[in-house]
């Protein structure tokens, strides 16, 4: 047999010894949510609302041989420091060419209009004028209005990726929206719900949506925590002293492709996590960082 020529037999071996480089693939899918935005805030116990989930996007998306793609994960908004002001935005999460919008704050007293944003932050109290902050089609869903005319004060939740916020009425806070399922990490985890108004009525409180949403607050009682790297909404606020909001979760993103092709070459603080699940190797960045594959 000529030099250089391989019969199939003897590159099948070749292959299976490790003798021939694993070769790069071609693509990958992704999991891209932004952080979410910060609830809103009210004193003299008027409930303000939850704030809208971050932007939720995932696909399939073809990789450039040897480049090196830009991965960055948003951080939560800031919960409102008064009554005057919404809930700050959420940061975008960006993987190459893809990104997700970070949530809209939660609209307050003085300030009743939920910020539009990847999901939409919901309604505070301000005598049901407000108007939802808006979701962006393929990424999340508007927020709750506040619809009550009785003395509890409920305001509206936070938009999910999956579904609206719920508007609040006389007695309870609206519960964010639900966030949507995935299974690209290797377990069936909730990303992007919205954060749950607030009330005046302890037995009322609005509930964050699955997918790490924080619940609303009420008299005496901050709202809840907003998981981080779930991209969920903060918790609308009931009074500058006690019955404080809460910031949005911070954002993911998660890459994988088959393990059949090579490993990519990953940066980040902390280091992005490497598994493998289903017969597939799994990049999960916590933080922002590169991949180069």
């Amino acid at each position: 047999m000529a030099n250089g020529l391989f019969n199939l037999k003897q590159v099948m071996q070749a292959v299976q010894q490790g003798g021939w480089p694993a070769q790069k693939t071609p693509s990958v899918e992704y999991l891209v949510v932004a952080g979410g935005g910060g609830g809103g805030n009210r004193d003299n116990n008027i409930g303000a609302a939850g704030g809208g989930a971050g932007g939720l996007l995932t696909g399939i998306l073809s990789i450039p041989n040897g480049q090196t793609l830009l991965v960055t994960v948003g951080g939560g908004g800031a919960a409102a420091g008064n009554n005057a002001v919404a809930g700050s935005s959420g940061v975008n999460s960006v993987f190459s060419i893809i990104t997700s919008t970070g949530g809209g704050g939660g609209g307050a007293y003085a300030a009743g209009n939920g910020l539009s944003g990847g999901s939409g932050g919901g309604v505070g109290r301000n005598n049901n004028v407000g108007l939802p902050g808006n979701g962006i089609a393929g990424q999340g869903n508007e927020g709750g209005r506040a619809t009550g005319t009785g003395n509890k004060y409920g305001s509206g939740g936070g938009g999910g990726a999956g579904t609206k916020g719920l508007d609040g009425d006389d007695v309870k806070g609206g519960n964010g929206g639900a966030g949507i399922a995935s299974t690209i990490s290797g377990t069936v985890t909730t990303y992007a719900g919205g954060g749950g108004g607030a009330t005046s009525d302890i037995a009322a409180i609005g509930l964050g949506g699955v997918g790490g949403g924080a619940n609303g607050a009420t008299n005496g009682v901050n709202a809840g925590t907003a998981t981080v790297n779930r991209g969920g909404g903060g918790g609308g606020g009931n009074g500058l002293a006690a019955g404080t909001p809460s910031a949005g979760g911070s954002g993911i993103v998660i890459i994988r492709y088959p393990t059949a092709y090579a490993d990519a070459t990953v940066t980040g603080t902390p280091t992005p996590a490497k598994t493998t699940a289903n017969g597939y190797t799994i990049y999960t960045f916590l933080a922002s960082g590169t991949i180069t594959f």
